[in-house]
């Protein structure tokens, strides 16, 4: 089977999750600043889930650029990845409403690490499910990148029962590190 149909429905799902975040932020029925000043971090957590949303989207499409076939193992694994990403949100949601207490943000980091598993589940399946000489074998991410980013959603989980924003922190700088998707593979697509 070729890609193109999980493909249409990855981005639907991806385009109905960005819809729900967005739904969820109330305007405030006064039209002075001030009314707004409450929805600022229910704006900030929507602003950093739409950016790691639309970070698996970019990084999503690159994989599926070099992807020539799927199987129902692919099939599952890109909607095991789509269920936590589902769940972005809810989390965001709660981070927002309760201005980052200690469990909202350790919820979130729990969500973000689930989804990274998740995406290097579908990666390895893609690569299971091709022969040796397949493009993303020779060009797969760096491990190292992906081992930190465990270890900092991880750390950020841990750490926000002591200091949420230190939590919070650690999600960004995964973010940070996966903005820009692997050079590896957008050289191989010049090619």
């Amino acid at each position: 089977m070729d890609s193109s149909r999980l493909e249409a429905f990855s981005d639907g799902v991806l385009a109905i999750i960005i819809t729900i975040m967005v739904l969820e932020m109330t305007a405030p029925e006064e039209t002075t600043l001030d009314t707004l000043m409450p929805t600022v971090p229910i704006f900030i957590s929507y602003l950093v889930s739409f950016i790691f949303v639309g970070t698996y989207w970019n990084n999503h499409h690159h994989l599926f650029q070099v992807t020539e076939q799927v199987n129902g193992k692919v099939l599952w694994a890109n909607l095991h990845l789509l269920f936590w990403l589902s769940l972005i949100p809810f989390a965001t949601s709660w981070i927002g409403e309760n201005h980052v207490e200690a469990i909202p943000v350790a919820f979130y980091g729990f969500i973000l690490l689930m989804s990274s598993i998740a995406y290097s589940i579908l990666q390895n399946k893609i690569i299971q499910n091709h022969p040796k000489d397949f493009a993303l074998r020779k060009v797969k991410g760096n491990k190292k990148k992906g081992l930190l980013s465990l270890l900092l959603y991880i750390a950020g989980i841990a750490l926000s029962f002591l200091m949420p924003w230190i939590g919070i922190l650690c999600y960004i700088a995964v973010l940070v590190m996966w903005f820009i998707p692997d050079q590896q593979i957008e050289n191989h697509l010049k090619k």
